[in-house]
């Protein structure tokens, strides 16, 4: 159904989106693909999209960055001169991540998958051009938190970083997503 990915780790050979199901069972499959607690898949999506497949975020004039389908000013979301970069459950960013496209803007397995695709590579040590930017300490395999810090602000712990570590672990702690209040 999916296409198949070789790049730009080992881990994307996986990536195919090839699930069917309700949104938390599909968190719940790529947490167990990908090796994560379900819980922190299902927090990050909150921080992310608040569950919504159709989200759209990373808001540029740039149009280089601009995600396929979202040239500038063809925005449903009133960004005049701006378009999103960044789409779908978990914001897969079409700058960084433009093999996952366009898949990851229409299925939201795919999203997922990708996305976690990259949080595996980055725990399993496979980005080591961390050590090359700005960053706080050293980036090395098996920090599930600074990965998820990654994924929002392409550094390692630093203050953007942390910020987005610290919402994801509050809905974390709050499992957001099984309150009355939580709706998608």
């Amino acid at each position: 159904m999916q296409k198949n990915l070789t790049g730009p780790y080992p881990t994307f050979a996986r990536v195919d989106g090839n699930f069917t199901g309700t949104t938390d069972e599909i968190l719940q499959w790529v947490a167990c693909k990908w090796g994560i607690d379900e819980d922190v898949v299902r927090a990050q999506a909150a921080v992310e999209s608040w569950w919504n497949q159709n989200t759209l975020g990373d808001w540029s004039t740039d149009p280089s960055g601009c995600a396929p389908g979202y040239p500038i000013n063809v925005d449903p979301s009133g960004h005049p001169g701006q378009c999103p970069q960044s789409v779908g459950i978990l914001e897969d960013r079409y700058p960084y991540w433009s093999n996952g496209f366009p898949q990851a803007e229409t299925s939201t397995a795919y999203n997922a998958d990708y996305a976690y695709a990259a949080w595996r590579a980055c725990y399993e040590g496979q980005e080591g051009w961390l050590n090359t930017v700005d960053r706080v300490g050293t980036y090395g395999a098996g920090d599930l938190w600074g990965c998820i810090g990654v994924w929002y602000s392409g550094r390692w712990h630093t203050t953007a970083a942390a910020g987005y570590i610290s919402a994801v672990q509050s809905d974390l702690s709050q499992k957001v997503w099984a309150q009355a209040s939580f709706v998608q």
